[in-house]
């Protein structure tokens, strides 16, 4: 009775399916990144090129015009180098470690931005950072957790609100679908997806428009910066604040500080959301990968897979009812096939399931080793972490 519940080929099952959904990602992130660098090495390079060769010729140009030879020169310009990494500009840049620039820059290093603009120069300055930044950010990744657990919870209650204005749908709902009872309430992963789409590109274009206007860039280029920094990129070759003097320089600071803060907020949680369809888009692939290998099995004349899902084949009973809504704990086999609908009546279970362990994670609520961990949901925590203490939980139940 291997085929039902979690018997005695569970463990293995489900260690076969974590290995083929991490194969399957990695390559895809591969590919991703081959195909990046070949997009951009085409677009950057011969630019990277040009830029070369005209400094090559204003460098000759200066020797020959002041009677300079090029090592003379060239040893000059790494001493302007070393200045400008310690912060010193001949265009008249404000000072980067008075207390307003050294508020600026841990602001970087604990929101992970990280612009690079300015670095610790002193040992005491790097070993500080060392510990600094390790509180810090560990403090903001909660912080950043938390806002994204209020903004569920806040599109909830919008939701819940939404439906009570209508009870003759929601009644109807509720008829047609009983089984998805324990979903009620809660905003689906596309939902919360729009919401923060939306959220963020306002905040992006308000913001390159400031950005634009204060710093003389253009709005493409303060809309890149927008990206660069609330995503926490953060290359440096843009960076907001350096100026000496701007108009209302007070407010400007500030404003500045809420949007990098709102803006990283955002972003973090529009990542983490886009993660979960991710993952399912990773569990669907996978399953019509194992179903159209079961259907290749039956046309060699094999025995169909216990309790596999094809097409025009329907589960009965409350229990076939259960699994179709994801409501259940049960895991899906590695051999069933997952159907697009299934894929997308997950997304409430699973943004449900992450908001829960954002609050469990906020409050020091440790998750019941007990519960088995659903198939579309991150288990004990969001990203990485969840990833961890997931073989955590599992090794911490096998002793």
């Amino acid at each position: 009775m291997a085929g039902r519940g979690c018997g005695g080929d569970c463990g293995p099952g489900r260690a076969n399916e974590d290995n083929a959904r991490f194969l399957l990602l990695g390559a895809l992130l591969a590919l991703y990144l081959l195909g990046g660098a070949a997009v951009f090495s085409a677009l950057e390079r011969p630019h990277e090129r040009q830029a070369r060769q005209r400094w090559e010729e204003r460098l000759a140009g200066f020797g020959r015009r002041h009677n300079l030879s090029r090592d003379a020169l060239r040893g000059f310009l790494r001493h302007f180098e070393e200045a400008a990494a310690a912060g010193v500009r001949v265009d008249g840049a404000r000072p980067r470690w008075d207390f307003p620039g050294a508020f600026y820059f841990v602001g970087t290093v604990v929101s992970t931005i990280g612009f690079g603009m300015a670095t610790p120069a002193t040992v005491g300055g790097k070993v500080f950072l060392i510990g600094y930044g390790l509180l810090g950010c560990s403090s903001t990744l909660l912080f950043f957790n938390l806002f994204l657990e209020r903004l569920i919870t806040g599109i909830a209650h919008v939701t819940r609100w939404c439906g009570a204005r209508r009870p003759g749908r929601r009644a109807g709902r509720r008829a047609r679908s009983p089984g998805r009872a324990a979903a009620a309430g809660k905003p689906s992963v596309r939902v919360v997806l729009l919401a923060l789409g939306a959220a963020s590109l306002a905040l992006c274009c308000g913001a390159a428009a400031l950005y634009a206007a204060a710093e003389g860039w253009g709005y493409l280029d303060a809309l890149y910066f927008c990206f660069v920094a609330f995503s926490t990129i953060g290359f440096g070759d843009l960076v907001s604040g350096q100026q000496a003097r701007y108009d209302g320089q007070g407010l400007y600071r500030v404003a500045n500080f809420v949007l990098l803060l709102s803006g990283v907020c955002c972003l973090y949680s529009l990542f983490n959301v886009v993660s979960i369809l991710v993952r399912q888009a990773v569990n669907w692939a996978l399953g019509r990968a194992a179903g159209a290998g079961c259907r290749r099995g039956r046309g060699r004349g094999g025995p169909p897979r216990r309790n596999a899902v094809g097409p025009g084949r329907v589960r009965s009973g409350a229990r076939g009812a259960a699994e179709a809504d994801g409501s259940s704990g049960a895991r899906r086999l590695s051999g069933e096939m997952v159907s697009m609908k299934d894929l997308l009546a997950a997304n409430k279970a699973s943004l449900a399931a992450l908001q829960k362990q954002l609050s469990e994670a906020a409050s020091g609520r440790p998750r019941r080793a007990s519960t088995p961990p659903a198939d579309d949901e991150f288990s004990g925590g969001v990203g990485a972490f969840a990833v961890m203490n997931g073989r955590l939980a599992e090794t911490s139940a096998g002793s």
